[in-house]
């Protein structure tokens, strides 16, 4: 009988050395049972996400990690953001990852996040989303402070850069055409932000939030442009029924393109209050229904884009305490816990680290890893890329067709 599937991503998982955990990584000083038993009986080492030493996000890692190969398939993140906050994008529509931030008086930004709470995110966005000189803006909330916009009109194109300066201190920057054939686009978007910034400075919302001591959401920044790609379904490329689980828009709008089915669960934020236990005994359920479920954990990431080692190893406690539930899984299922990514507590950023990966089935070889954390994996003299891991597990499961006579 063939076993099914079920893959764990620990968004930003690994991370580096931190003095405030005596110079352990935030995996390395967590009460982490459940991980560790669960390398133990199976294989652990090593992952790359995508190619070695390359520095990715979220959205290419989770497209490698299903097997879609990011450099052909990767047009920019807005598309996935908008997918997975339900705007459907038609043919020419460009889209954008999008955050809410805070804009000094002075016209710099002072907070990317605009303090990450921002209940009035939704009004924002219905004030922002209109149409201007024949070309519709459409603006979407997400979880925090996150957003997307998708912009429609005639001759647009995704071949321009980002309003994002991507730190603090820095004014928000004004749009480029990256080709000769494409400046109409930059001009219309740049006239657009000039245009909602007027909007969002006066809004009741933001002079409610100042009035209370929170930093207002007075700038949309926009990165990550690109058109909508096209993916091979997911059932049609392994033969397997697959499903997602995840509370950030990104990933359930990957999942969507890749015609995974979407579980939905009350508790599942994409924040480090999410509901740890009943995310996994719902994707646990969702094994009786489907081959394959893929679950994404947002929580680490959040808090190593935070500069926070100790919260990052109280959520990845919490994670392993979650994880508990699928260990007596490994007779009918392939279990494999890995991160997309490293965001060290170090830097507030995505690195090109390798992080921790462990299978886990009854009846597979053992490596003798003991202990899931970057240095006990690293350890091992094991390692693959993320395209790999589908692969994998496919043949641990025993699905795999022989290769050759």
């Amino acid at each position: 009988m063939m076993k099914k599937l079920l893959l764990f991503v620990l968004d930003g998982l690994g991370d580096r050395p931190s003095p405030l955990l005596n110079g352990e990584t935030p995996l390395q000083a967590a009460f982490r049972p459940n991980l560790n038993a669960l390398v133990s009986s199976g294989l652990g080492g090593l992952m790359y996400p995508v190619r070695k030493g390359l520095v990715c996000g979220s959205d290419t890692s989770h497209l490698s990690l299903l097997g879609y190969d990011p450099e052909t398939v990767y047009t920019g993140r807005g598309p996935f953001e908008a997918m997975g906050l339900g705007i459907i994008s038609e043919p020419g529509d460009i889209a954008f990852r999008a955050n809410f931030a805070t804009r000094s008086k002075e016209g710099v930004i002072v907070d990317r996040r605009a303090g990450r709470d921002i209940p009035e995110s939704g009004s924002l966005a219905k004030k922002i989303s209109f149409t201007m000189n024949g070309t519709q803006f459409i603006v979407r909330e997400g979880v925090e402070h996150r957003a997307a916009l998708v912009v429609r009109g005639k001759g647009l194109s995704p071949n321009i850069s980002d309003s994002d300066p991507h730190e603090q201190g820095k004014a928000p920057l004004k749009i480029k055409a990256l080709s000769d054939d494409v400046g109409h686009t930059a001009e219309i978007l740049n006239e657009y932000l000039d245009r909602i910034r007027e909007i969002l400075d006066t809004s009741p919302e933001n002079r409610d939030r100042e009035r209370r001591g929170k930093p207002p959401a007075n700038e949309l920044l926009l990165r990550g442009a690109g058109i909508t790609p096209r993916l091979e379904p997911f059932n049609k490329r392994y033969g397997l029924d697959g499903a997602c689980l995840a509370g950030i828009p990104l990933i359930t709008g990957i999942g969507n393109l890749a015609g995974l089915h979407l579980l939905k669960h009350p508790g599942a934020t994409g924040r480090v209050d999410t509901d740890y236990r009943g995310k996994v005994r719902a994707a646990v359920r969702a094994l009786e229904a489907h081959d394959f479920v893929l679950v994404n954990i947002k929580a680490p990431d959040i808090a190593g884009h935070d500069g926070d080692p100790l919260l990052k190893r109280d959520v990845i406690e919490k994670i392993d305490d979650a994880i508990g539930q699928v260990i007596e899984l490994s007779n009918d299922a392939v279990i494999c816990v890995t991160g997309d990514h490293c965001t060290p507590c170090t830097t507030k950023e995505h690195s090109g680290d390798p992080v921790p990966v462990l299978f886990s089935t009854e009846g597979m070889r053992r490596n003798g890893v003991r202990h899931f954390d970057e240095v006990n994996c690293g350890s091992s003299g094991f390692d693959l890329l993320s395209g790999e891991v589908m692969t994998m597990m496919l043949q641990l499961s025993d699905r795999l067709k022989k290769y050759g006579a």
